[in-house]
């Protein structure tokens, strides 16, 4: 409480003697007791402030990097870009590098349908498999079609067995391929003269079994052969300028 001492004449033992005495503004109590509350609150909370930090906004789990199958499909991570589903026809998509190839160790057989890619590539159980041996003409060469459509005639309701010789670092094969009554897929399309042989991989295996002029009726597949990718360059490029005159 604010109180002052006042000397006071009035009320004395004694005239003309002053008597101190006692007066005080409840008003001011008050307002001095607000300002020194709110002064120990500021202080309080100077120095006993509580040091937390906002609570993290929930967040999802990223989906698992493991492959799960559930009911038969496969499901991937949700950061893989998605994958296209498996057609009768499989793209051509990465071929067989024969500069990295190492013979297999431990033989290897796939048994199954087959779905025909080209003339001389084939997919059993979605492994993509060469043909052993030859050299068939892609789709977009002469007689690529015809080369194919051929190889689908020999595989169609049967199973076939790929008995896998070669393997590149990216994990494609190179198999011979094996009909049920024992026919070679390789020796089934040179005899049709939809394939001839390379000399390089089979050694001359299929060699006998070309049919007269083959090799200057697939003469794509013979420059390929010899190393010489120019001619596809020029074949390529003139097949660009028709199609865009179209």
């Amino acid at each position: 409480m604010a109180c002052s001492l006042k000397e006071s004449r009035a009320g004395g033992d004694k005239a003309g003697q002053s008597v101190p005495t006692l007066s005080c503004n409840p008003f001011a109590f008050i307002g001095t007791t607000s300002y020194n509350l709110e002064m120990f609150r500021f202080l309080f909370r100077a120095i006993f402030k509580p040091s937390y930090r906002p609570r993290a906004k929930p967040h999802k789990k990223p989906v698992r990097e493991t492959v799960a199958y559930k009911a038969g499909r496969r499901t991937t991570a949700s950061h893989e870009l998605p994958r296209r589903p498996l057609s009768d026809e499989p793209e051509r998509g990465e071929t067989f590098d024969a500069a990295t190839a190492h013979s297999v160790e431990v033989p290897r057989v796939l048994e199954g349908p087959a779905y025909v890619t080209d003339g001389d590539t084939i997919t059993i159980q979605k492994t993509q498999v060469r043909l052993y041996g030859i050299d068939a003409p892609e789709l977009h060469h002469p007689y690529g079609k015809k080369a194919k459509w051929a190889m689908v005639r020999l595989c169609k309701g049967h199973r076939i067995r790929a008995e896998i010789s070669d393997e590149d670092e990216f994990g494609r094969t190179v198999a011979k391929c094996f009909l049920p009554d024992g026919r070679d897929l390789s020796e089934e399309l040179v005899k049709q003269g939809l394939a001839i042989d390379w000399p390089k991989f089979s050694g001359g295996k299929y060699k006998h079994l070309e049919v007269s002029g083959i090799r200057k009726k697939l003469w794509l597949a013979e420059a390929r052969q010899k190393g010489h990718m120019h001619v596809w360059k020029k074949f390529d490029a003139r097949k660009k300028d028709e199609s865009n005159e179209r």
